[in-house]
């Protein structure tokens, strides 16, 4: 379950680093891999320049993209690597003790009108474009970075005006990178738009909005203690699944069972008090066809009685035009609806449940649908309410398309959630989060812009004001809470914001942790623990990335006085959390419905699917100080 913190974040010291010069360790001389923006294109790299009269020589022969100048060559500054990764004999040692770095634009040379981006080179060992793949992390009180570039690194600067001069180009080369034009005032305003200059300006957000959205603020700890690692994650239950084609995903129940999704069929697994346990009824899938491919979601409805299993119409397509029902009871297909609207086939990238708490009714007939430019409700009655024939052999009976919008172009959906109340959070390709009201689907109340990652999964609190989006390298925490001209607290989901919108935060992995993920792990799933009751507050994220499932507090992130949060460049960003360590990457992490905490701990136990393996974990109180 992994160990204590290995020195990633303590201060450098010379004293400690300098003799050990002799020790240190080559970094491979293979290509530093180039990680895509958001405007990716292939694109050729030139080997490394192994001197500074090398790079001077390169930057003369480059072709810019831009008519701003090229970075100069920086003051002199000392390079560190991290080896031992998280053992006792992790270190930093100085890999190169006098260097420059500088960043650069670089194409490959043949086409003037090839693709140009910002890359960082630091003396002959790192050479890496400018993304959020680096994982820089700043820290300002030691004029120092660190990031991962095929290895972790650690920059230290001689004095704080050449840090913060780096920083500033760091930032300038990320904006134009991910955004495809020149960091200027005006492309920002663009970009973001006026109402959201917060996000672009994050360190003249107010953020009064966080602290009133506190639960029960006034009993807060002022510092609460950063927990790193699992040595409070009490591991209650572990077995082997049942499923031997292997676990793809959870359908976690709220009542008394749930299920383990996989390439031979639905595993039924009981609920209990330290998690789920038992290797229940294998349900086996089929259609009418005799072909039916692993279910890319699974939706419990109708009081947990019924579930419908959404697969790609293509073998790794995301796209389906039809749902399977299932009968939990009797676990038999009952029958496969198609998805049509005014007599035309139509696609589903995304299904889910009406609000949060909808899979528990037992009359439910209806359920959200998401495509890249659809959003919308299906109902499994017909137009006059009854209930559809669906035990012929004809045809695939339809779905009746209740409610909903088809766009035009551009949205790009990618992932959807709902509240308590049915409103519906959206999350795009291009990294923006609509919220519609739980009335209209035809336009957004709000929509935050993105910072450039496409949004892969999203999640809301029962409440509605608080949203979590899920992108490959980081998390992001957005509060939808504001108060409008009569001083009235409303969500983004029931009023516009205007410009009173407070700045996200990030959650993300320490550079050592991401390194340790591995290169090609990326993050997905991001959740907020389960409550499907007014008044009940969330008290956990968890998120899964290769073989780590990584736990933050709620709370705890929320708070505007968490250590995290000193001395820090950019978005206030939480590297607080808990790393829970498997042997196999990870399916899924999801907390168990509240009912199901014990009396030994608040929150509900925590499941973890591998493709083998299924765990159940108690979470303790996080130990604070005041």
């Amino acid at each position: 379950m992994g160990g204590s913190h290995s020195r990633e974040g303590l201060e450098l010291s010379d004293t400690e680093t300098e003799s050990e010069e002799e020790e240190e360790e080559e970094v491979s001389e293979e290509e530093t891999p180039v990680s895509t923006p958001i405007r990716s294109q292939t694109q050729t790299v030139a080997p490394t320049p192994t001197s500074v009269s090398d790079i001077d020589a390169k930057l003369q022969s480059l072709k810019l993209k831009y008519s701003s100048p090229i970075a100069s060559l920086s003051d002199k500054v000392k390079l560190y690597l991290h080896t031992g990764g998280t053992s006792s004999s992790a270190r930093w040692i100085v890999s190169e003790k006098s260097t420059h770095y500088s960043f650069i634009q670089s194409t490959d040379g043949k086409d003037d009108d090839a693709s140009s981006y910002w890359f960082l080179i630091v003396g002959s060992k790192v050479r890496a474009i400018v993304s959020r793949d680096l994982q820089l992390k700043a820290f300002p009180d030691q004029r120092r970075v660190d990031f991962v570039a095929n290895g972790v690194w650690a920059l230290k600067f001689g004095s704080a005006a050449a840090y913060h001069e780096f920083y500033r180009q760091y930032e300038r080369g990320l904006f134009e990178n991910t955004f495809g034009v020149e960091a200027t005032e005006e492309n920002r305003i663009k970009v973001f738009g006026k109402d959201f200059m917060a996000w672009a300006r994050p360190a003249e957000a107010d953020d009064d909005i966080w602290e009133d959205a506190e639960e029960n603020p006034e009993r807060s700890p002022r510092i609460l203690t950063p927990i790193k690692r699992s040595a409070d994650l009490l591991e209650e239950y572990e077995e082997e699944a049942a499923n031997s084609g292997g676990i793809q995903s959870l359908a976690l129940g709220a009542l008394d069972n749930s299920f383990l999704v996989g390439n031979s069929g639905i595993q039924v697994v009981k609920n209990l008090r330290h998690g789920i346990q038992g290797r229940g009824v294998l349900v086996k899938i089929g259609s009418r066809s005799g072909e039916f491919s692993t279910p890319s979601k699974a939706l419990l409805t109708k009081a947990e009685t019924n579930m419908l299993l959404m697969s790609p119409e293509i073998l790794g397509r995301p796209h389906s035009t039809g749902i399977h029902q299932v009968d939990i009871e009797t676990g038999k297909i009952v029958t496969e609806w198609k998805f049509e609207k005014d007599g035309a086939d139509i696609t589903m990238r995304d299904i889910t449940n009406d609000s949060k708490g909808s899979q528990l009714d037992p009359s439910q007939s209806t359920f959200l649908g998401l495509d890249d430019n659809r959003l919308c409700r299906w109902d499994m009655r017909d137009k006059r309410g009854a209930v559809q024939d669906i035990t012929s052999s004809a045809a695939s009976p339809v779905l009746e398309w209740a409610q909903g919008h088809q766009f035009s172009r551009g949205t790009n959906f990618q992932c959807f959630a709902s509240t308590g109340d049915g409103s519906i959070v959206v999350g795009s390709l291009d990294g923006k989060i609509r919220l519609y009201s739980n009335s209209s689907m035809r336009m957004a109340k709000t929509a935050f812009p993105g910072l450039g990652s496409p949004i892969t999964h999203v999640d809301v609190t029962y409440d509605g004001k608080w949203i979590l989006g899920t992108t490959d390298t980081y998390l992001i925490l957005i509060c939808t809470l504001f108060k409008d001209k009569d001083g009235k607290e409303k969500t983004g989901f029931n009023g516009r914001m205007g410009n009173r919108i407070a700045a996200p935060r990030l959650l993300k992995l320490t550079p050592l942790d991401s390194h340790l993920a591995g290169a090609d792990n990326k993050f997905h799933g991001g959740q907020f623990s389960w409550v499907t009751e007014n008044g009940k507050q969330e008290r956990h994220l968890v998120a899964t990335v290769g073989k780590f499932s990584v736990i933050w507090d709620f709370q705890q992130v929320k708070n505007s006085k968490h250590d995290c949060y000193s001395n820090q460049e950019g978005l206030k960003t939480c590297y607080c959390y808990k790393i829970l360590l498997k042997d196999d990457s990870i399916v899924d992490s999801r907390f168990m419905h509240e009912k199901f905490a014990s009396g030994g701990s608040p929150e509900a136990p925590l499941v973890v699917a591998t493709p083998k393996k299924v765990s159940s974990f108690s979470i303790s109180t996080p130990s604070r100080r005041i």
